[in-house]
């Protein structure tokens, strides 16, 4: 069978398996407690859609908002982070209010910061990417999806949209800004 070919070199390519089950017996669980930096370009694309975002927001998630913002004073990889509400990004509803938002749109990522639409993609210390999984480069995060036991898919397959975004975002971000880790 020939190899599959990869829009970014994935350092553990041949071994990982992913397939997320949101709405299959997953409720989202990468978004509780959910924290990603936000850019400023991000940052700016989320001030615009915004207005659109707001009805769809959980109340009490609303509220938090409206009073303060959706970023907070927390910051990461030197950017703002995602405010977090009832244990919950603020940005979260049933799923992603952004994902929803930019796949009403035309595209999902649109509004969605980076490292949420890249997961479970990080860049690793030598430039190339990999698919986070228990046991592989320390994994700390516990999610029973990135158990390689899991899933038999594939993850090269059932990521292609993360690894063509990874490619995009290999040719603008430089490592300071590098959108790995949620």
């Amino acid at each position: 069978m020939p190899k599959l070919a990869l829009p970014v070199v994935v350092a553990n390519a041949d071994t990982a398996t992913f397939d997320c089950v949101f709405g299959r017996g997953c409720d989202g669980i990468c978004c509780r407690n959910g924290r990603p930096s936000v850019g400023p370009e991000e940052e700016e694309a989320i001030r615009a859609v915004l207005p659109r975002a707001l009805p769809l927001l959980r109340p009490s998630a609303r509220g938090v908002v409206e009073a303060g913002g959706f970023l907070s004073n927390r910051t990461k990889l030197g950017n703002p982070m995602l405010r977090v509400e009832g244990g919950w990004c603020v940005l979260f509803n049933r799923g992603c209010v952004l994902h929803a938002i930019g796949a009403e749109d035309g595209d999902a990522y649109r509004y969605k910061p980076t490292q949420c639409a890249l997961f479970p993609l990080e860049r690793g210390d030598g430039g190339s990417w990999y698919v986070r999984q228990w046991g592989y480069e320390g994994e700390r995060w516990d999610l029973f999806c990135l158990n390689p036991r899991q899933s038999d898919r594939p993850a090269v397959e059932s990521l292609r949209p993360e690894l063509d975004l990874a490619a995009r975002c290999e040719s603008r971000c430089d490592r300071a800004g590098d959108p790995g880790g949620a």
